[in-house]
């Protein structure tokens, strides 16, 4: 298990666990300490999806979930856990 940002260009893997602080029961709406929580599974960035990382520099990482792409801050892309796909 590795974070997602760690990913290079054309793997894939496949969400494991998103360690963004999430202090809400299930049946609540965001709050606003678990606003990039929600954001992140918002955008697609489940546990369970597989993602291809399509470019990683900077501060920005550009990944594909479904037939999305979707950039994440580099900061949030190392709190998403994946396991690479073989």
């Amino acid at each position: 298990m590795i974070p997602l940002g760690l990913l290079c260009s054309g793997e894939q893997g496949e969400i494991l666990a998103i360690r963004i602080n999430k202090q809400r029961p299930s049946d609540q709406s965001c709050s606003v300490q678990a606003k990039s929580g929600c954001r992140v599974e918002e955008m697609g960035l489940r546990v369970g999806k597989f993602v291809e990382m399509l470019i990683n520099g900077g501060g920005l990482v550009l990944v594909m979930v479904d037939e999305s792409r979707i950039a994440v801050d580099r900061v949030i892309a190392m709190k998403i856990m994946v396991r690479r796909k073989q």
